[in-house]
């Protein structure tokens, strides 16, 4: 029987050889499907990457929706950058970490630990019809099914394109935080397009060591907007169902 994979002792393997290298910080395209998502994980790998957020989501078929989300991605990688700016001040003038929240200024152990790099970001385009279309024929397939690692494929593809093509080091997902994703159909799903396109695939379980309830927490800090659906309308209609 086959051994099943650690995916976050892989990742912390990887991240503690960059920590004892003394070298250039590799870039890393990292895929958001949210601002509650990728709070901890920004948090948690900033300062082994310089990170690029790379927004797409067809997923998301409303495109109200669409935008609010990417909004508040926007808005939170600004509050993060705040951050790094002044780690760097900080540094520079010999004070310790500070952490911007709800207004109050307070240490904060990560920041104090290592530098905080600034964080760019690359909205994609915004293509629903591109989700409708690979999901057709699927669309009464359960969620969490053959719909969902299609939908996880056509979001990676693209990300694993686009890390090809401006030469980043590695490329990975934020989806990997969330209870209801397949993580293991993520990193497989990775690991066959890195192969494919020659990029470092950054295995992850970013739920692990309490990484989704971080999220929460990073969640409530920042009053982000925490939706309580994927994005696409058969996620929305299984919601509605449950609710009622």
């Amino acid at each position: 029987m086959q051994a099943v994979r650690n995916y976050q002792k892989e990742l912390e393997g990887i991240l503690n050889a960059l920590e004892n290298k003394k070298s250039n910080v590799p870039e890393l395209l990292l895929h958001s499907c949210c601002a509650p998502c990728s709070s901890y994980c920004m948090e948690y790998l900033r300062k082994y990457f310089r990170i690029t957020v790379f927004y797409y989501n067809p997923n998301i078929t409303e495109e109200e929706e669409y935008r609010k989300r990417v909004q508040e991605e926007k808005r939170l990688i600004e509050v993060y950058n705040r951050q790094a700016e002044k780690w760097e001040k900080g540094r520079e003038g010999g004070l310790s970490g500070i952490r911007e929240g709800t207004g109050q200024e307070k240490p904060d152990k990560q920041e104090q630990a290592g530098k905080l790099y600034r964080i760019d970001i690359i909205e994609g385009d915004y293509e629903p019809a591109c989700f409708l279309e690979m999901a057709g024929g699927l669309e009464n397939c359960v969620e969490g099914g053959e719909r969902c690692f299609r939908c996880y494929e056509l979001r990676l593809r693209k990300t694993a394109q686009l890390a090809k093509e401006k030469g980043f080091a590695y490329f990975t997902t934020t989806l990997t935080i969330s209870p209801l994703k397949n993580a293991s159909k993520l990193n497989e799903i990775g690991g066959r397009l890195a192969e494919e396109y020659g990029v470092r695939w950054l295995p992850s379980d970013f739920k692990k060591r309490g990484g989704y309830q971080r999220s929460i927490e990073l969640s409530k800090e920042y009053g982000l907007y925490r939706q309580n659906y994927c994005g696409c309308v058969y996620s929305k209609r299984k919601e509605e169902v449950d609710r009622k």
